[in-house]
């Protein structure tokens, strides 16, 4: 018996041994697993965040959800179809308008007149007849236009037309030519645009995608954003090419001796 029990102590030693280093192994890995785990939860969220933020690209420098760069509010749920019964209406109702001045060439003054003669024809025949029957005549509800409303659409009115006017003068003062090249390029091509259609369908066409852009990017925000950067690579790509080989070469020596003097 003894000496089968000092034949099993050798092995058992090692058994223990074994044992030993894998307890110290893993408790050895478990802390250093711990400490990189308090290191990366006490870094802040919001620095994580912002750096993968900074990291992605976002078409046109955007670094607001698409509802708040169109306003938030009721306007930009309609454009990117909260409520699919409001945006369908309001695109139906578009539509019904299009169809009626430019498909059936139906005049708006022409509308206006027709339904006001309507209106009033109905009010003073059921007014009239009310004394016949023997029944109350039609409440006709007062409409008063409120001060508030619009004096805050023509206050903004006021501030997007006196920034594009700064715009335009900064343009104009040939101070970035970058940005005067870009909207000569813009207008020409809304020239162009312009010459294919009247007013009325190029603002139905800007209506049309208003409610169908912004709800497709959203959707597919990701990819457009990688195939944007793409294409916005290459374009800086271009422009330097067209800058070595033909804004360099325009003469700005006026431009400096004006604004030294």
């Amino acid at each position: 018996m003894t000496e089968h029990q000092h034949e099993e102590s050798p092995v058992e030693s090692m058994v223990e041994k074994t044992a030993d280093r894998d307890l110290i192994h893993n408790s050895s890995s478990s802390s250093s697993d711990s400490d990189e785990d308090k290191k990366s939860s006490s870094l802040p969220s919001s620095s994580v965040s912002e750096s993968i933020k900074s990291k992605v690209f976002r078409l046109f420098g955007r670094e607001k959800p698409v509802h708040k760069v169109l306003g938030g509010g009721k306007p930009a749920d309609v454009f990117l179809w909260r409520n699919k019964k409001i945006s369908g209406g309001v695109l139906g109702g578009a539509t019904a308008a299009w169809v009626l001045f430019e498909l059936l060439q139906y005049h708006l003054l022409t509308l206006v007149c027709h339904c006001l003669i309507a209106a009033l024809a109905v009010l003073f025949l059921w007014s009239n007849a009310t004394t016949f029957i023997n029944k109350s005549p039609p409440r006709i509800p007062e409409v008063h236009i409120p001060e508030e409303p619009v004096l805050q659409v023509a206050a903004a009115l006021r501030i997007e037309i006196n920034r594009a006017l700064v715009v335009l003068r900064d343009i104009a003062s040939g101070k970035d030519l970058k940005k005067f090249l870009s909207v000569i390029a813009g207008l020409w091509v809304l020239s162009i645009v312009g010459s294919w259609c009247n007013f009325l369908t190029l603002f139905y066409i800007a209506f049309v995608l208003l409610h169908t852009v912004p709800v497709i990017y959203e959707k597919y925000e990701d990819q457009v954003d990688s195939f944007s950067e793409k294409a916005w690579a290459e374009i800086k790509k271009q422009y330097a090419v067209f800058d070595v080989k033909v804004l360099s070469k325009i003469p700005r020596g006026l431009l400096k001796g004006k604004k030294k003097e």
